[in-house]
């Protein structure tokens, strides 16, 4: 329950985004900005670990809030999240280059199903004006989630002595709000519900879903982690549905259920894989 809390929280980023009336550069400044402090009042984790190894990984991180932030301003919430979601595409470049991991069979599919589904979407969506550059910057969004991933991996290779995930998320939290802060304060003011927007983005959305996934990480198999969390990408675009009427068209849901198709397939422990012990989720 708490890791699919984790998720729900997690895949309302989406629709907060685009409720608040501030401008991306904003949201993306101050929304890091609550879930840092969040992060570190909450979570002491968070407080030590802080290495060279896990800045740059935070800076993957920094990267991965502030253009899905733009994605989410600039096109649809669906196309965001699941070209974000492409991440393993770049996982299975840089993994064995970077972590020397060997390429499993299954990988080759998973590649396929998530190459086909971010193809489909790049073709043009139905949502209007402007969703090209918003699928670019999402598709970049998911390059800067493949190098976080790959960060944390490597961290997690390295023992406490590389630095800890709580760190890193910290880390980048504070480097997203520093880097958008100059742009934030140009022509900045803000109302009471775009205030509520913004904290209710970093303490839940970011804060508390990312304790849930702490806490439950430690108690629940690497399979069951990554099949849950497949729920942030499935209830994104609905939540923007709902609150936003944003109705996803063919085109959209089908490559959104084929990249989901190859995150699931993904997630799915080969023979070798069950012989070791799985390393804990970030």
């Amino acid at each position: 329950m708490q890791l699919l809390g984790a998720a729900l929280l997690f895949s309302t980023g989406g629709t907060a985004i685009k409720a608040c009336s501030l401008g991306p550069w904003q949201v993306a400044s101050f929304r890091s900005g609550v879930a840092a402090l969040a992060l570190l009042a909450c979570l002491p984790e968070t407080r030590r670990g802080w290495t060279w190894r896990a800045g740059l990984t935070g800076i993957a991180y920094a990267a991965t809030l502030v253009t899905f932030v733009l994605a989410n301003k600039l096109g649809p919430a669906a196309n965001a999240i699941f070209l974000q979601s492409t991440a393993p595409l770049y996982l299975l470049v840089l993994a064995p280059l970077v972590l020397r991991e060997r390429i499993a069979r299954k990988d080759l599919v998973v590649f396929g199903f998530v190459a086909l589904g971010a193809a489909v979407l790049m073709t043009g969506s139905e949502t209007g004006k402007g969703s090209r550059a918003g699928d670019l910057t999402a598709l970049f969004s998911g390059f800067a989630y493949a190098l976080t991933l790959l960060g944390l991996r490597w961290l997690g290779k390295r023992g406490g002595s590389g630095g800890t995930a709580e760190a890193s998320v910290t880390v980048g939290n504070l480097f997203a709000f520093g880097a958008c802060l100059p742009m934030a304060l140009q022509g900045f003011s803000m109302g009471g519900r775009d205030l509520a927007i913004l904290l209710y983005l970093g303490i839940f959305q970011i804060g508390l879903a990312y304790a849930l996934l702490v806490k439950s990480v430690r108690r629940l198999p690497a399979v069951q982690v990554a099949t849950l969390l497949l729920a942030e990408p499935v209830f994104n675009p609905v939540w923007a549905w709902v609150f936003q009427g944003e109705r996803p068209g063919l085109r959209v849901l089908a490559g959104g259920a084929a990249i989901l198709t190859g995150a699931f397939l993904g997630s799915i422990p080969s023979a070798a894989d069950r012989s070791v012990p799985s390393p804990q989720p970030p």
